[in-house]
């Protein structure tokens, strides 16, 4: 059975800011502190964290929402491809990160949310105090 998670956060950073660096390649970069590369299109590819993550953008809805399709390279081979859903929400004291990760291969889903957490949510604290 697949997984699914959903994990929020509010950052001190205007939800423009945050959309644009999640779809930047020095910015991605700069808040994770490892190297992405992406196309910041519909269709565009990206890859994360030295290659580790990578996929392609579905939907973008300026400012507001990306969804794309996510894998690792620990997927198993036959595994569809998972689908992340941002929601940049401007909120008091910044923007609310709302991500929502849905068809994760069952035995993954623990990793991957403490990975969120670990590797995006924490130095995105950092990069944004």
């Amino acid at each position: 059975m697949d997984r699914y998670i959903e994990l929020s956060e509010i950052f001190p950073v205007e939800s423009s800011q945050l959309y644009r660096d999640w779809l930047s390649s020095p910015g991605h970069s700069a808040f994770t502190g490892s190297l992405a590369e992406i196309n910041p299109k519909v269709g565009g590819k990206f890859a994360a964290w030295d290659g580790y993550i990578w996929g392609f953008t579905l939907e973008l809805e300026p400012n507001r929402r990306i969804v794309q399709s996510w894998r690792t390279t620990e997927f198993p081979k036959d595994a569809p491809d998972s689908r992340i859903e941002l929601i940049f929400e401007a909120v008091n004291g910044g923007t609310r990160l709302t991500i929502y990760h849905s068809n994760i291969p069952d035995a993954q889903a623990d990793g991957y949310e403490a990975g969120w957490k670990d590797y995006y949510f924490k130095p995105m604290r950092e990069y944004y105090r």
